[in-house]
């Protein structure tokens, strides 16, 4: 097999994950390797795309090889696909898998986000190997990849590759209306956004969402700022804290950005993730090395486009937040997204609505009566919920709750704030225009309860 390396490394010959590759090339000499630095390369490559495709042309096999960087692949090797797609290169029915190095943490996102890729260009995928970064000291470590590449084999002999998702439906969004700001404002709001000037739905959902904010923001379009390249992984900033690039953006990022009391960032899906200049602001970060300079910082999204199917963007944003230990106040996107009440109903949570539902669990019955008040969010928000539990056995019991809007799936979870007798499941939801669905589920019960719920909705600085 004729099998083309694609190293999204930009360390080129010196990639750790390009060693493996050396090494099953000498394990395996009836298979012929060639290797394009997409890489080191890419600026060169996005200027004259020829080199690549001429490779790509005569290769049986495609093989993404490239390190891990923040929970996805390089910035670089993401243009390098944009670029796969923007030629239209028909791969269709050609074979490709993947060899990450990293330590294990969120390799299994940066391995998604290639199958997904594969995917959309027709590329038959097997899956790869996630290897550690010193796995070919250890006998153990490059018995696994030996075992890898004859696997690898066989199932590229017998045709067994990975199920091919089912066509998607174009996405068309729900339009973004426009609305007056909401008087004098104070605090300082920064919203890193990828504007470009054609994404004019993006544009106006940072328009309302400012507009709505009752905190003053400031909007930093990373289109407009003169990055000199992607993070090149060479740990200059490691002791020093300065970047080996002479762009400012050391400078830009830590007196700019993150002097901000909140940080909400907005783009467009693309090519399942936020496409490959957000993913270079993503990656120069790391001029921070491993220090997490924003604990505590709330954060927010605004994304435009389809994110209830994009289920490794979801995982992202969450890790994102848990790994920078700030607190993820919510993500809005401009779907257009049904759920349905408990049990069989469905009612959009509008101001003023009363709601009479029932649920039986055994002989044990459970009254809801709901009143919900919704209040438009303009994007970001959390429903906090007071459940005021009554029982014929036992005095009143106040038990609060907040729901926020879950960011991985938009149904809320539950916390539990002052213990309460009853044991209340509730799931909740908001779309972008302020309307959404709010469902309860009850069980045993020791006695008829009534429960009247009151909702307000708070925004990214909402009292929990």
């Amino acid at each position: 097999m004729h099998i083309l390396v694609l190293n999204g490394s930009p360390k080129g010959d010196y990639s750790i994950t390009l060693q493996t590759v050396k090494f099953l090339e000498k394990k395996f000499p009836e298979d012929a390797f060639e290797v394009l630095h997409v890489g080191q390369k890419i600026k060169s490559l996005t200027k004259d795309f020829s080199k690549a495709s001429d490779a790509i042309a005569r290769a049986d096999v495609l093989l993404f090889s490239y390190p891990v960087y923040t929970f996805i692949a390089p910035c670089q090797l993401h243009k390098f696909i944009e670029l796969m797609k923007t030629h239209g290169m028909d791969v269709t029915g050609k074979i490709a898998t993947q060899i990450t190095t990293s330590k294990h943490f969120y390799d299994i996102t940066a391995h998604r986000y290639i199958q997904d890729n594969c995917a959309d260009l027709g590329l038959n995928f097997i899956r790869g190997l996630s290897a550690d970064m010193d796995d070919l000291l250890s006998e153990k470590g490059r018995t696994e990849a030996e075992n890898f590449w004859k696997s690898f084999e066989w199932q590229a002999e017998k045709g067994y590759f990975e199920p091919v998702p089912a066509p998607r439906a174009p996405y068309v969004g729900v339009p973004a209306t426009a609305c007056e700001a909401e008087g004098e404002k104070k605090g300082d709001v920064v919203i890193i956004a990828d504007l470009k000037p054609e994404d004019a739905q993006l544009q106006a959902m940072v328009d309302r969402f400012r507009a709505k904010l009752p905190y003053a923001t400031r909007v930093v379009n990373i289109r407009e700022y003169p990055f000199r390249g992607g993070c090149l992984g060479c740990f200059n900033c490691a002791v020093s804290g300065k970047c080996v690039y002479k762009d400012g953006f050391d400078d830009y990022l830590r007196g700019t950005i993150q002097t901000g009391e909140a940080i909400v960032y907005a783009f467009s899906v693309k090519d399942h993730s936020m496409g490959s200049l957000f993913k270079t602001y993503d990656d120069r970060q790391f001029c921070n090395g491993h220090r997490t300079v924003t604990i505590g910082m709330p954060v927010g999204y605004l994304i435009r486009g389809n994110l209830t199917r994009e289920e490794n963007v979801r995982t992202i944003i969450e890790g994102r937040a848990n790994v920078g230990n700030n607190i993820l106040s919510g993500v809005a996107t401009d779907e257009h997204i049904l759920f349905r009440l408990h049990p069989l109903a469905a009612l959009p949570l509008s101001k003023d609505t009363h709601v009479d539902c029932a649920a039986a669990d055994n002989e044990h019955t459970v009254a809801l009566n709901t009143l919900c008040r919704g209040v438009s969010l303009g994007f970001l928000g959390v429903l906090h919920v007071i459940a005021t539990v009554q029982h014929r056995e036992y005095s009143t019991v106040n038990a609060h709750y907040t729901v926020a809007i879950h960011p991985l799936s938009t149904i809320g979870t539950i916390h539990k704030r002052n213990a309460g007798i009853a044991h209340i499941c509730v799931s909740a939801a908001l779309n972008t225009r302020g309307r959404g669905i709010i469902g309860f589920f009850g069980r045993e019960y020791r006695a008829a309860a009534c429960l009247h719920i009151q909702i307000a909705v708070h925004k990214i600085y909402g009292t929990l």
